[in-house]
């Protein structure tokens, strides 16, 4: 079937968009040629195709392509193979086709953007090996990657017309990988406004809540932003500075997040906007220099804050992000960042990796700086990669991490770990014989843990032991991809001779007895000493964790089986008419039946009342229920994206027993303080308490209470009246 005559002309339009992109990149009449013949093979290959909205499906390809060049910044071929990304995947044409028609380098990059077909592992995900698959390609071409982040932008702009199960595979996939990829190659932009289209979809009444506040208050914060940039334009001018100021709002989904971590309204978010200096550096002195002495203009008539100073001109960001950031006290009271760069610092920050290497081919100096060393990297863990696909997409995660810090070796030399990194990962940074035999750090000259967080600045020298090997618990202190799987390399080779070991360990024993190792007999080992299958309990033999002292008594006792409680919950059939048309005995009916098989995750321990996704194990076919803002749901839609469950989960309109639910409070140390606390809990909501932890310092109090409650609607409840307790400052619910 062709495309209709109103087809065309929004074909053409599209098309003609893109060609008037197209001629800042096309040097010669060959390169136009080249995107033409793209074009034509493209629209013949898809002719007649639509896209769930009803709309031509060629018209994404050509979408794809216009970011490719506009928003990213890439040249001709990577326009080329936009226009081309789905055509081996949804067509009869072949890669062997695109090299015939397009060459190696076209074939090579359309192969990486096509999803793979019957060569997956049974035992993994799906989703996990063609993302594995897409990133491998970061070994040949990190183009591919940057044309996969462009088809998944166009995709997030047109998700409404997808069914809301596959909006949350669709934006679990985007917020726990494509986010932070594309923020790690530079593309800031993108980055924002995938995160700011995932709580679109997500979370709508919040996102358009937010958004209205935002734009209530343009008018307020436009007339602050001329107060506060006043004095800071006639400096500059005085000194002769070509630049542009411009104030910048903090994003939706970031106003969001720090509302939801720090469980405050919106009212209550200070740092909204940052204000932007973009110069254009004169020949002498450095670009550096420069940045400095605008800084110097700007603290001479506001006051900074020390702590909140950024120098990403010394040290740049691993992604290439080059900037001066300082915080200061502007008028009526009012902390205000404010950000100092280049033209050529703020094009990196806007186009990433494209302006990175369009800047530093410019240059005569092609020396190694920190975004080829990430590249580096990458390329080195995906020379090897494990064989289990969903694993590989969590260390890959691990690598894209946004917040990082200097740390130095004894002699000086600098290497850059994330927050949150400790002495451990320092140590396989360095090298993994380095990292395996640690036995202890000395951090700033101090003896310390091996498992010591790291500060920005921080001197570091590993202590080792040849005797030293590392322990399963390390997994829990590693934060890097490196030294995460290291450890777990290491700890496979001990558990497949713990395992090996174990196993004739128990035959043995066994045989001494005159006990065949039947079915049943390994079942009852299983559940007695405390293991989740076969191996598991091998391994312990063989590690000499598990005694088989007792077996003989093990063996002959009856099984004692375990009892597992579940949480009244219902699946919602999005295709029935009404509740109407069910009486009271038949939804009690469909209810039970239905509930029996669902589960309450316990990473995020949701209450009834809260906001839940149902994810259905593809191992135990279980149904996990998970809170909307859950961040391991985001982590299994993004592997097991087909397992979200399509219907709509409900919590049950039958009595539910209660749950236990975490408050962490803070605020100024009192006398009574404790007892009016209890009396919120037991006299004015009647609730039963597990435990109380409050401890105080310096006049501070801070601590956690343990209470058994009915629903999300009575925590908050809870919540709100303590709130209004004399000297509080913080009271919310415990994320996980």
């Amino acid at each position: 079937m062709n495309y209709t005559a109103e087809d065309e002309i929004l074909i053409q339009q599209a098309w003609d968009k893109l060609a008037e992109s197209c001629k800042k990149i096309c040097k010669k009449e060959e390169d136009w040629n080249f995107i033409k013949r793209a074009f034509f093979l493209a629209k013949e290959a898809h002719q007649g195709v639509r896209r769930r909205s009803g709309e031509p499906y060629f018209l994404h390809p050509i979408a794809v392509a216009q970011i490719v060049v506009d928003e990213i910044g890439l040249g001709v071929k990577s326009v080329a193979a936009s226009l081309l990304h789905d055509v081996v995947e949804d067509t009869d044409y072949t890669v062997e086709d695109m090299e015939h028609i397009f060459g190696p380098k076209i074939a090579s990059m359309v192969d990486g953007l096509t999803k793979m077909s019957g060569v997956f592992n049974a035992d993994t995900s799906r989703q996990a090996e063609y993302f594995r698959k897409v990133l491998l390609t970061l070994s040949d071409d990190v183009r591919v990657i940057l044309i996969k982040i462009a088809d998944r932008l166009h995709n997030m702009r047109t998700l409404g017309s997808m069914p809301q199960n596959k909006q949350v595979k669709i934006t679990g996939e985007t917020i726990y990988l494509f986010a932070p990829l594309a923020y790690r190659l530079g593309l800031f932009a993108i980055k924002t406004e995938l995160e700011n289209l995932c709580m679109k979809y997500r979370f709508p009444k919040e996102y358009e809540e937010i958004t209205r506040q935002i734009s209530e208050s343009e008018a307020a914060r436009e007339e602050y932003i001329r107060k506060f940039n006043a004095p800071i334009i006639e400096a500059l001018d005085k000194n002769g500075i070509k630049y542009e100021i411009t104030g910048r709002v903090k994003s939706t989904y970031s106003i969001w997040t720090k509302m939801v971590q720090k469980q405050i309204p919106f009212s209550e978010i200070y740092d909204l906007f940052a204000i932007r200096i973009v110069f254009q550096p004169l020949d002498f002195p450095s670009e550096k220099t420069q940045c400095w002495q605008i800084y110097s203009s700007i603290t001479d008539i506001y006051t900074p804050k020390p702590d909140r100073l950024r120098d990403w001109i010394s040290m740049p960001k691993a992604n290439g992000y080059e900037a001066l950031h300082s915080t200061v006290m502007g008028p009526d009271g009012v902390w205000v960042e404010v950000q100092i760069r280049t033209q050529r610092m703020d094009e990196i920050a806007e186009r990433g990796f494209a302006a990175h290497w369009k800047y530093k081919h410019a240059t005569i100096s092609h020396d190694e700086d920190e975004f080829d060393k990430w590249l580096k990297m990458i390329r080195a863990a995906l020379d090897s990669p494990t064989q289990n696909a969903v694993d590989f997409l969590d260390n890959f995660k691990l690598s894209l991490y946004t917040s990082e810090i200097p740390v130095f070796t004894p002699k000086g030399e600098s290497r850059r770990l994330p927050y949150g990194a400790t002495a451990l990962d320092f140590a396989y940074d360095v090298h993994t014989k380095i990292g395996n035999s640690a036995i202890g750090a000395k951090i700033n000259h101090k003896i310390m843990p091996i498992t010591t967080p790291l500060n920005s600045g921080d001197q570091v020298e590993i202590i080792t032991a040849e005797s030293a090997r590392p322990k399963a618990e390390w997994l829990d202190h590693a934060f890097t991809t490196k030294a995460k799987q290291a450890i777990k390399n290491f700890l496979k080779r001990e558990q497949e001779h713990n395992l090996q070991h174990g196993m004739q360990l128990l035959d043995e024993k066994l045989a001494a007895l005159g006990i065949t190792p039947n079915n049943r007999v390994i079942r009852k080992l299983i559940e007695a000493y405390e293991s989740s299958n076969k191996d598991e309990l091998y391994t312990k033999i063989g590690a000499g964790i598990v005694s088989l002292d007792n077996l003989d008594k093990v063996v002959r006792t009856n099984s004692n089986f375990k009892i597992l409680k579940f949480w009244t919950l219902f699946i919602k059939d999005n295709d029935e008419e009404g509740d109407e048309e069910y009486s009271d005995d038949k939804k009690h009916n469909k209810e039970s039946q239905d509930s029996h098989n669902l589960v309450v995750a316990e990473c995020c321990h949701p209450l009834p009342g809260d906001s839940v996704v149902g994810f259905k194990d593809p191992i135990t076919h279980q149904i996990i229920v998970h809170k909307a803002t859950c961040d391991e749901l985001n982590r299994l839609a993004s592997q097991h994206g087909e397992c979200i469950v399509k219907e709509e989960i409900k919590w049950s309109q039958l009595k539910t027993q209660s749950s236990l639910a975490t408050i962490e409070v803070k605020g100024i140390d009192r006398m009574g303080l404790l007892v009016d606390l209890a009396n919120v809990v037991t006299n004015d909501f009647s609730i039963n308490m597990r435990e109380i932890n409050i401890h105080t310092h310096d006049g501070i109090f801070e601590g956690t209470l343990s209470l058994y409650v009915r629903d999300a609607e009575s925590l908050n409840a809870v919540l709100d009246r303590m709130r209004r307790i004399k000297g509080m400052d913080t009271v919310k619910r415990r994320i996980n």
